[in-house]
C-alpha cells in the first residue's frame, strides 16, 4: 500500500462532494502567477453578499528545490502577517518540518507553530506544537494503513492545563474508486461516509452524523457530474429539507466560473463567483 491520507484528509473525497462548488453568499474572485524566477504569487478577495463584509490577501511563495525548502509569506486585509518555512527530505526521507509563524502589528500579538510530519508505507504520522505565553499546545495524528484498510487517531493536549482538549478515533476502507470512513470525537460525536466513483463522470457521496444526548442524526446525499473536460455539475440534499446546485465552468487553466444555488423548505437563493 502507498503512504495513507493524513488524519485530515481522511474521508476527503466524500467531504469534497458536500464542500467544493457551492459556498452561498460569498463573492470570490482568485489571481495566481508565477515569474520566471519561480517566484508564484497569489491573490484572493472575497464579499460576503449578507452582510457586505470583503477581505483579501496577498501570498508569496518561493520554492528551493535543492535545499527541499519552501518560503511562503501571506498579508490579509486585517492586517496580519504570516511567514512559513518547511523544509522535507532532507534530514530523513518522509520527514517534513515546519514553522508556521503569524504576527499581528495593530495588536502586538504574536504566534508560532512548529511543524512536524513524517510518512512512509503503511504510516502517515504528525505533530504539531503550538506555542502560547501560559504554554504549548500538542497536536498529533497518526494513520496506519494495510490492504486498504485504515485506522487513525488524533488528540490535542494543552500543556498549561495539564487536560487532554482533543481526542478522536477513525477508521476506513479505501479501494479504488471506493471509500469507506467513521470517526469518533471526543467520544460524543458519531459520523461516516461513504464515497463511490461509479464512473469517469459521476461521483457519489452520502455522509451521516449523530451527537451523543440528541436525537437528531444528520444525513446527506451528494453527486458530481462531469459534463465535460470543463464544465461539472454538483449537488446535495440533507435530511432537514436543504437542497444546493452547483455548476462550473473552467474559463481557463486557474480560472472558473461558478454558479450556485441553495434551496430550503423557506425560501431559494442563489449567487455566482469567479475563481
Amino acid at each position: 500500500m502507498a503512504v495513507p491520507p493524513t488524519y485530515s484528509d481522511l474521508g476527503k473525497s466524500a467531504k469534497d462532494i458536500f464542500s467544493k462548488g457551492y459556498g452561498y453568499g460569498v463573492l470570490k474572485l482568485d489571481v495566481k502567477t508565477k515569474s520566471q524566477s519561480g517566484v508564484e504569487f497569489a491573490t484572493s478577495g472575497s464579499s460576503n453578499t449578507d452582510t457586505g463584509k470583503s477581505g483579501g490577501h496577498l501570498e508569496t511563495k518561493y520554492k528551493l528545490s535543492d535545499l527541499g525548502l519552501t518560503f511562503n509569506q501571506k498579508w490579509t486585509t486585517d492586517n496580519t502577517l504570516t511567514t512559513e518555512i518547511t523544509m522535507e527530505d532532507q534530514l530523513a526521507k518522509g520527514l517534513k518540518l515546519g514553522l508556521d509563524t503569524s504576527f499581528v502589528p495593530n495588536t502586538g500579538k504574536k504566534s508560532a507553530k512548529l511543524k512536524t510530519g513524517y510518512k512512509r508505507d503503511y504510516m502517515n504520522l504528525g505533530c504539531d506544537l503550538d506555542f502560547d505565553m501560559a504554554g504549548p499546545t500538542v497536536h498529533a495524528g497518526t494513520v496506519l494503513g494495510f490492504e486498504g484498510w485504515l485506522v487513525g487517531y488524533q488528540l490535542a493536549f494543552d500543556t498549561a492545563k495539564s487536560k487532554l482538549i482533543k481526542n478522536n478515533l477513525a477508521f476506513g476502507y479505501k479501494a479504488g474508486d471506493f471509500q469507506l470512513h467513521t470517526h469518533v470525537n471526543d467520544g460524543t460525536e458519531f459520523g461516516g461516509s461513504i464515497y463511490q466513483k461509479v464512473n469517469g463522470n459521476l461521483e457519489t457521496a452520502v455522509n451521516l452524523a449523530w451527537t451523543s444526548g440528541s436525537n437528531n442524526t444528520r444525513f446527506g446525499i451528494g453527486a458530481k457530474y462531469q459534463l465535460d473536460k470543463d464544465a461539472s455539475l454538483s449537488a446535495k440534499v440533507s435530511n432537514s429539507c436543504l437542497v444546493g446546485v452547483g455548476y462550473t465552468q473552467t474559463l481557463r487553466p486557474g480560472r472558473s466560473y461558478i454558479l450556485k444555488t441553495i434551496f430550503s423548505r423557506n425560501n431559494s437563493k442563489s449567487s455566482t463567483a469567479v475563481n
